[in-house]
């Protein structure tokens, strides 16, 4: 292909040229996660590479969606700072964008792309299968098999669990609820742990809490069928608290900003209901609702997408996947932040120990989405 040559000269010299710490070694499925060492999210000197180019595709929801696409781009603007390096975006706003917004990154003789969620999977692979000299990494699929493909995948379920279990053992009215987007895998785990842990603290405390939503086992439950839609988001979060629920999660991406208006609506009436966030920490990145949030099941994309970018000015490339579990600290729960008073001391410390179980093996987290 025309760029070959050029990108090739490019991947040269930025190997002799970039000074990485150990932390920006090539991330492994058993390796620790990226950003787990304070060293791997920039020294505080910005190093100079600006004949390297990285870029990243957003899926529909766009680069504001205030949950896994924002998360991703400021990975990539992390590394524009702390590497010097040059950044190109493309923002989806319809699944027809993604094949032209890919090939807009090729022609921009991208070094490495990445492409930000499950939706992206089919485009991903036709654009890499065509440019396999460029680079790619995919973040929540891991369904194609190609050397210049590195996905970037996370055991949601795990997290999810402890979510689950702070909701139930948070809940006054002794019902949650969950609530999907579109019905796919990277949705359903995050349902399948939150479910799972529901049962667990019940198990665990002779309690009933019933989780409004979804049902592992018939794999049946709420959904918007979009990720556009905000007042689909507000409509299935308005039905799960007219049901009673009052922690209500919704894995929606930027629906989780329509969930969080009809919990404030509700609470403006008289009720008492709180939201959890996902992908990111909703305290943080979606400050409007930060009163209402109990937790978040936080997903680290930010440090991800900066270390594959490390890792490939470094050389250090492969299509090995990186699997963030609670072990390596790719996956957790954020802080209760302002609503730490409302969870009763007794499932605090029990959160920890149940943490622990999980990364020892005690407690077996499954879901048929899970990473394999």
């Amino acid at each position: 292909m025309k760029n070959l040559s050029r990108r090739t000269a490019v991947r040269g010299a930025t190997i002799g040229t970039a000074t990485l710490t150990a932390a920006a070694l090539l991330l492994t499925a058993c390796g620790a996660a990226p950003g787990s060492d304070p060293s791997a999210s920039g020294s505080g000197s910005a190093q100079s590479n600006p004949n390297y180019t990285g870029c990243i595709v957003s899926d529909r929801g766009g680069f504001d969606d205030q949950s896994f696409n924002q998360s991703s781009y400021e990975g990539m603007k992390k590394a524009e700072t702390d590497l010097g390096i040059k950044v190109k975006q493309a923002e989806s706003k319809a699944q027809a964008d993604f094949v032209p917004n890919l090939n807009q990154m090729m022609q921009a003789n991208c070094n490495l792309t990445v492409t930000v969620g499950f939706l992206l999977s089919e485009a991903t692979k036709s654009t890499a299968e065509k440019n396999k000299e460029a680079h790619f990494a995919i973040i929540d699929d891991n369904q194609i098999k190609l050397p210049n493909v590195k996905p970037i995948i996370y055991n949601t379920a795990q997290a999810a669990f402890l979510a689950g279990y702070a909701a139930a053992g948070s809940s006054k009215t002794g019902k949650v609820g969950t609530f999907g987007g579109i019905k796919i895998p990277t949705v359903t785990i995050f349902m399948d742990g939150f479910y799972d842990g529901v049962q667990y603290f019940n198990k665990q405390k002779g309690k009933n809490v019933q989780v409004l939503g979804w049902n592992k086992s018939s794999q049946q439950g709420a959904f918007a069928n979009t990720f556009d839609i905000i007042q689909e988001g507000t409509k299935n979060a308005q039905n799960l608290i007219n049901e009673g629920a009052d922690v209500v999660m919704p894995v929606a991406g930027p629906l989780g900003t329509g969930a969080g208006d009809a919990v404030l609506a509700s609470n403006k009436n008289g009720k008492d209901v709180k939201l959890i966030w996902v992908d990111s920490d909703g305290y943080l990145t979606a400050p409007k609702y930060k009163s209402i949030i109990l937790t978040s099941v936080v997903k680290k994309m930010k440090e991800a997408v900066e270390e594959v970018v490390k890792a490939d000015l470094d050389g250090k490339f492969d299509a090995t996947p990186y699997v963030g579990t609670l072990e390596n600290q790719g996956v957790d729960i954020a802080p209760f932040h302002d609503l730490e008073s409302t969870v009763p001391a007794d499932v605090k410390s029990e959160l920890d120990q149940v943490k622990k179980d999980i990364i020892s093996g005690t407690i077996k987290v499954e879901s048929a989405a899970s990473p394999k």
